[in-house]
């Protein structure tokens, strides 16, 4: 038996857990939040020191929660950069987060490459607000000085990676969180240092992508490093989706990702073409509008938590007595309507009322992210079992509702540490194969997470009718949108 560790530097707080390498069981757990101060009007900073991760991340390790670990797997926040010096210093801050300011970078990239289809060609997905591409242009159109200076480029994994081995000359990451950037195509495998020159300015060094069962490098203390990866793609290594399945994440905004066995190439932009951690690909669909849309609909209710609404809704019935909401309060990003707002149709004297209101946002929420599915079905993505992960997935209205609506199984794991669990798994490969244990091919089988399993049942038939009068509503609102 081996005993390793996975670390997930999340954007708020590091998660240390240390698993047994044969069967993932969870030895022991640790946790730190970071030193971070919010900015003005709160919310989350778009700069951040990069050492910040690194005192949480000795926090979380305190008291010898590493002792008689062999192994380490990292896994940090995506779509963050770490703009280094030729001697390896930090020019400034690392940009995290969805950081809108690179809004109108964004949309010149696109114009500067000729537009949505040729960027999904490219790299497979269109620059987007909060891209490292997208973080880079804003670098070079706002702070010119800090773009010059800048030689090398690291995302936070790589560069907690890069830490822990005592900063080596050779800098790695993992092809799950070059997929992420805007200039690495997961469909060629490599990398468009062009794209880097259009965005920065100037040519910069990139860390090498290595193999998912590959190690990093060995600390001086012998302790192997694996190759690290993106927290979406860590987390779903450690619920171990495969083929079939799709994970729909419940958060202020929502994503639907499944794993298959190629790179896609969407020339709306709608589909985001990662590579996961195992070799295989992780086409991600994302909506805009899903919890937030739960919380306006309480908010205008005056009921005061998403656990009042949901025990308001379930007074309900399905398809709502023929109140549907389409919730594009931000916009929308599926479809593609950057600029529209959300439409509230079926108004009807007996259906003017709270719970009514309560569930069609229940419902509006879950069949925006089933137009997701669909559109990663359309491409041919097998779609056999939906894991619902997010807070909202424990809510009764939620898991009522769910199965029909998505016209499959539904599984919600209890709540974990996923993208640890998943960062540990890699770490126990990267052992095994640098042992001959296992096959670099072929990932570690462990435990599976504990879940709650919810069938469509009687209620397909149902759920099938509204999710169709769903889709009228949006047709006739926004034809052709989809």
């Amino acid at each position: 038996m081996g005993i390793v560790a996975g670390l997930d530097s999340s954007p708020d707080f590091t998660r240390i857990v240390v698993c047994d390498s044969d069967t993932g069981a969870v030895l022991r757990q640790g946790y730190a939040p970071h030193p971070l101060e919010s900015p003005e009007g709160g919310g989350r900073p778009a700069d951040v020191d990069p050492q910040a991760w690194l005192l949480s991340l000795g926090e979380a390790a305190g008291g010898g929660l590493l002792e008689g670990v062999q192994a380490i797997g990292v896994s940090a926040q995506a779509n963050s950069v770490v703009p280094l010096d030729a001697q390896g210093n930090t020019v400034r801050p690392a940009m995290v987060g969805g950081d809108k300011r690179s809004q109108v970078a964004a949309a010149d990239l696109i114009d500067a490459l000729g537009g949505r289809e040729a960027w999904a060609q490219a790299v497979g997905s269109v620059p987007q607000t909060g891209q490292p591409v997208t973080k880079l242009r804003w670098l070079a159109r706002t702070e010119p000085d800090a773009a010059a200076r800048t030689a090398v480029l690291l995302q936070a994994h790589d560069w907690l990676v890069w830490q822990l081995l005592g900063r080596p000359a050779r800098r790695t990451t993992d092809r799950g969180g070059a997929s992420g950037t805007g200039y690495w195509s997961a469909a060629t495998g490599g990398y468009r240092p062009d794209l880097v020159e259009l965005a920065l300015g100037h040519q910069a060094m990139l860390p090498e992508v290595i193999g998912p069962a590959d190690a990093a490098g060995t600390t001086p203390e012998g302790l192997l490093i694996s190759a690290g990866t993106g927290e979406t793609q860590a987390a779903a290594f450690g619920l171990g989706i495969g083929l079939g399945d799709a994970v729909v994440s419940l958060g202020a905004s929502g994503s639907v990702m499944a794993v298959h066995p190629e790179a896609l190439v969407d020339q709306y932009g709608m589909i985001t073409s990662l590579a996961d951690a195992t070799g295989m690909h992780l086409p991600v669909v994302t909506t805009l509008n899903a919890v937030r849309a739960l919380r306006g609909t309480a908010e205008l209710l005056g009921v005061p938590d998403l656990e009042s609404l949901s025990e308001l809704a379930m007074k309900s019935t399905p398809g709502s007595h023929g109140l549907v909401l389409l919730p594009y309060l931000e916009g929308e990003r599926t479809p593609n309507l950057p600029h529209t707002a959300g439409t509230l149709a079926g108004l009807r004297r007996e259906s003017m009322r709270p719970e009514h209101l309560a569930r069609a946002a229940f419902e509006g929420m879950l069949c925006g992210l089933a137009d997701a599915l669909d559109v990663l079905r359309s491409r041919g993505v097998d779609v056999r079992r939906v894991f619902l992960l997010g807070a909202a997935a424990e809510l009764p209205a939620v898991q009522a509702a769910a199965p029909a609506l998505f016209g499959t199984q539904v599984v919600v794991p209890q709540p974990a540490d996923y993208a640890a669990i998943g960062s540990a798994r890699q770490a126990a490969w990267a052992l095994g194969a640098s042992r001959g244990t296992l096959d670099p091919r072929t990932p570690p089988v462990w435990q599976g997470a504990v879940a709650q399993v919810l069938e469509p049942g009687e209620e397909l038939a149902v759920g099938q009718a509204v999710r169709q009068q769903y889709v009228s509503v949006r047709e006739q609102t926004h034809p052709g949108a989809l």
